[in-house]
């Protein structure tokens, strides 16, 4: 039986080789080859460029452990992803809802046309226009002031709130496409049935609606929480001098410094660190879900 099974399977495998080696050949190419040039590049002591010497050597993970700064930035990076995750979920859950379960009709569509808005345009044009709003005398400053009958000065350009609200800015269309997803999957007729047995508003919310909506919520966090932990344009651009993560610090030795070795090493522990985190994960969030 299980043999008949197996060749059952290499014959349903074989008409969609051609359809699955595009696919894997681009991964093959776009990822896994970069990654193994880091990995190689991360055991050196220079680049091999310009007939310079070099030779393998384990200094540049070690530099991580000797030097408590990279230790530092990387546990605030890891705040900064579960902060900007929290607010993520705070804003795009209940935005979701309203998605699927109040608007219909063009009222929906309009609503998620500018949910998805962010998409359209340039990381950095959205980063920049940030700058516009935030900072002394820019647009929010500007329109308080006009409205308020006394004076007040808000600046938040260079400041830990500043990269926050860039990020969730940024990132928060993930969690209300994922949320949005799975609470369009409930069936209307499990609330009404809730309801109909006596279950009060936030009952139903947190015994039928947020539970058969995890899988959103976790992968929506998931999507969020991984890029933000390494991110650089947000807290360079909008956060200044306060904006130094373990993201920008990578970037500094790829483009600054141009030191690759340490920043693959540098890069390829915070992999190693989120993925250990998501195993860690794995087990709760698969009883949640």
């Amino acid at each position: 039986m299980a043999d008949q099974l197996a060749i059952g399977s290499r014959r349903g495998l074989k008409p969609a080789l051609p359809l699955l080696l595009p696919a894997y050949l681009w991964l093959t190419v776009a990822i896994f080859l970069p990654l193994s040039a880091m990995v190689f590049f991360s055991f050196m002591t220079d680049l091999p460029l310009a007939g310079k010497e070099w030779s393998f050597t384990l200094g540049n993970y070690a530099a991580f452990f000797s030097q408590s700064l990279y230790s530092t930035l990387l546990l605030s990076s890891l705040r900064l992803g579960l902060e900007v995750t929290l607010w993520c979920v705070v804003i795009g859950y209940p935005a979701a809802y309203v998605l699927a379960k109040v608007l219909k009709g063009r009222s929906r569509e309009a609503i998620f046309l500018l949910v998805i808005l962010p998409f359209w345009s340039n990381g950095l044009v959205r980063i920049f226009s940030w700058a516009m709003v935030l900072r002394e005398g820019g647009i929010l400053d500007t329109a308080l002031n006009a409205v308020l009958p006394f004076k007040i000065n808000i600046d938040l350009m260079y400041s830990y709130p500043a990269v926050i609200i860039g990020l969730v800015h940024s990132y928060v269309p993930y969690m209300v496409l994922t949320c949005y997803l799975t609470l369009q999957a409930i069936d209307d007729s499990l609330i009404e049935a809730g309801r109909s047995l006596g279950a009060s508003r936030r009952q139903v919310l947190w015994r039928v609606i947020i539970p058969l909506s995890m899988p959103g919520l976790i992968a929506g966090a998931a999507l969020i929480f991984v890029p933000v932990v390494g991110s650089f344009m947000e807290p360079r651009i909008l956060g200044g001098r306060t904006g130094t993560f373990y993201g920008t610090v990578i970037e500094d030795q790829f483009v600054a410094v141009f030191n690759w070795p340490l920043g693959a090493a540098l890069s390829f522990i915070l992999l190693a660190v989120v993925l250990i985190i998501l195993a860690l994960a794995a087990p709760v969030l698969r009883r949640t879900a």
